[in-house]
C-alpha cells in the first residue's frame, strides 16, 4: 500500500525544513503551481521519487528530452528547469512506486502564460493520454490508478471565474480510464473544507496544500 505526500499550489514552510523527514512515504506527488526546488527538496529529504504535473504558474517544460544523461532542447544541451530527478507526468502515462499515473497538467487558457490550454487543446491531449494508457494496458494488463491533473473537471469543484474553470474533457477521460483517484490542485479552498467528490466511481480530491494519502 504505497503512501504519498501529496502537494499542490501552496508551500508549507514547515515542510521546507528537516522536519519533513518525520514523514515516512514512498513517493511525493505534485499537482502543480509549486516551486520546483520545493518539490526537489521534498523528494531529496524523504529519499522518495517525485511525480508531478505543471500548473499554470509553473515554467514551460515542453520540448525537453534526455539523451546520454544530458537534458536537451532543440538539439542542444540545456538545463532542465524542472525538479532534479522529478518525473513529469504531463501528457504521459508513468509508473512510480507501484502506481500507474496518467497526467494532464495546466489550466484553461486565460492569458498568454505557459501551461494553459483551450478546452479543445486539452481534449486532444487527453485523447493521446487515453491511447497511451490503452497501449500500456494491452501490454501488461494494468490500468491507471491515478489521474493527476492541475485543474479539476468542469463543474466538479471548479470556480465560475474563467481562470478557474475546469476542463470538460476530464469527464470523458475518467470514463475511459476508470482510475481510482483524480487528484488536482488549482482551486484554493481558503480554509473551507473540501469533501471528496465522485465521478463515475472515481474519487476526485482537491489536494491544495499538503496531505498524506495511502493508495490500496
Amino acid at each position: 500500500m504505497p503512501k504519498a505526500l501529496v502537494v499542490a499550489d501552496e508551500v508549507d514552510e514547515r515542510l521546507w525544513t528537516d522536519a519533513v523527514r518525520a514523514y515516512s512515504v514512498d513517493l511525493v506527488i505534485g499537482a502543480g503551481d509549486l516551486p520546483y526546488d520545493y518539490l526537489e527538496f521534498l523528494a531529496g529529504a524523504l529519499d522518495a521519487p517525485c511525480v508531478f504535473v505543471p500548473g499554470n504558474h509553473d515554467p514551460d517544460l515542453s520540448g525537453y528530452t534526455r539523451y546520454g544523461g544530458l537534458s536537451m532542447k532543440d538539439g542542444f544541451p540545456t538545463a532542465w528547469p524542472g525538479p532534479a530527478g522529478g518525473i513529469n507526468a504531463d501528457g504521459r502515462v508513468v509508473d512510480v512506486a507501484g502506481l500507474r499515473f496518467a497526467g494532464l497538467g495546466g489550466s484553461v487558457r486565460y492569458n498568454d502564460g505557459p501551461n494553459q490550454w483551450t478546452q479543445w487543446q486539452q481534449a486532444r491531449r487527453a485523447r493521446r493520454v487515453v491511447r497511451r494508457a490503452g497501449w500500456r494496458r494491452r501490454r501488461d494488463g494494468r490500468g491507471v490508478d491515478i489521474l493527476l491533473t492541475h485543474a479539476p473537471p468542469r463543474d466538479l469543484g471548479d470556480r465560475p471565474d474563467p481562470p478557474h474553470h475546469g476542463f470538460d474533457c476530464l469527464h470523458r477521460t475518467v470514463e475511459r480510464l476508470r482510475p481510482k483517484w483524480l487528484l488536482h490542485g488549482h482551486i484554493h479552498p481558503h480554509g473551507e473544507p473540501v469533501p471528496d467528490r465522485s465521478l463515475d466511481g472515481t474519487r476526485v480530491r482537491n489536494v491544495v496544500g499538503h496531505q498524506i494519502m495511502e493508495f490500496a
